[in-house]
């Protein structure tokens, strides 16, 4: 049960994780003022890539984001981590060239750059992050250090 009412759009992600860095806008999804509807299309559909969403799970072994990037190559999209265990997902899909003698009926694929950021737990080995990317399908997978168990050690009552 998603803890935002679907009115504020169909979020997956908590608002009150600890380690996202997102911003959540309660106006996302919402017409806004005659500024924003006069904008050039251009301005519309870059923000519409501009929001690129990331899914993260951890399993007992690692996190693991994957991220939807339709007709990006790896070596237009950028995975680092940030010193302070910030892992950075960013990229750019360049607008395709307009001819002059091109006709337009329809735009509706975006364009323009994405920068997500995510802050890691403690437990991630940063030094040991893998990404990769099949079928427009970016994967990162962060290792995470073993938990120590806790010994339990019974101690003898004398007396």
């Amino acid at each position: 049960m998603s803890l935002i009412p679907s009115f504020f759009g169909n979020r997956r992600n908590n608002v009150f994780d600890p380690f996202s860095l997102d911003i959540w806008d309660p106006f996302e999804g919402f017409p806004f003022s005659s500024t924003v509807a006069n904008a050039p299309s251009s301005a519309r559909e870059t923000s519409a890539f501009a929001n690129a969403r990331i899914d993260w799970k951890e399993t007992p072994e690692s996190h693991v984001f994957k991220a939807d990037l339709p007709g990006l190559k790896k070596e237009e999209v950028k995975v680092e981590v940030e010193e302070g265990g910030v892992l950075q997902i960013s990229g750019e899909r360049s607008k395709e060239q307009e001819e002059k003698n091109d006709k337009w009926h329809r735009v509706e694929r975006s364009s323009g750059k994405f920068l997500r950021r995510f802050r890691l737990p403690e437990n991630a080995k940063t030094d040991q992050v893998k990404a990769s990317m099949e079928n427009g399908v970016l994967t990162v997978t962060v290792p995470k250090e073993e938990v120590k168990k806790h010994e339990v050690k019974s101690i003898e009552i004398s007396g």
